[in-house]
């Protein structure tokens, strides 16, 4: 089996198993950074620095489908992007919570599970990177507080 034939062999074992599809995917990458855009927290972070949303948002379709269909459709970099944002623990609380609202109006129980897993390992993975970017060196179970300077438990 050639490696293309693995990844659909993935693909479609994810598909049959949480129901997830592209259009699903578009759907809930268009929600999610609808209610990113109007969000007192977050709204302002991105509006600092997205302009043109379409090439943001095609881009975000083409990362979920990697992440959840391990599609291969992204290719990109995402770590060097987030490092210099002003963001901590809070922010990516509050993305976390608006992708899994947007997840629960979207997506059946299969693929909200399968979409929220992956979601908080990338927020993880993201604050563990911006904290150490800010000279932090985040334990196991520890938060980056940014405005505190300091990590919490």
């Amino acid at each position: 089996m050639t490696g293309a034939e693995r990844r659909e062999q993935i693909t479609a074992d994810i598909v049959a198993r949480t129901g997830i599809t592209e259009a699903m995917i578009e759907q809930l990458v268009h929600r999610f950074y609808e209610k990113v855009r109007n969000d007192e927290m977050l709204g302002p972070i991105f509006a600092a620095r997205i302009t043109n949303w379409e090439p943001h948002l095609a881009q975000m379709c083409a990362f979920w489908s990697s992440v959840a269909l391990m599609s291969g459709r992204y290719h990109g970099a995402p770590m060097p992007k987030h490092l210099p944002l002003p963001v901590d623990a809070i922010h990516f609380d509050r993305w976390l919570a608006l992708f899994e609202a947007t997840a629960k109006e979207v997506c059946p129980p299969a693929a909200q599970e399968h979409f929220l897993e992956r979601a908080r390992r990338i927020a993880a993975s993201l604050e563990l990177g911006v904290a150490g970017a800010s000279g932090v060196l985040l334990g196991i179970g520890e938060r980056f507080r940014r405005n505190e300077r300091e990590v919490t438990s």
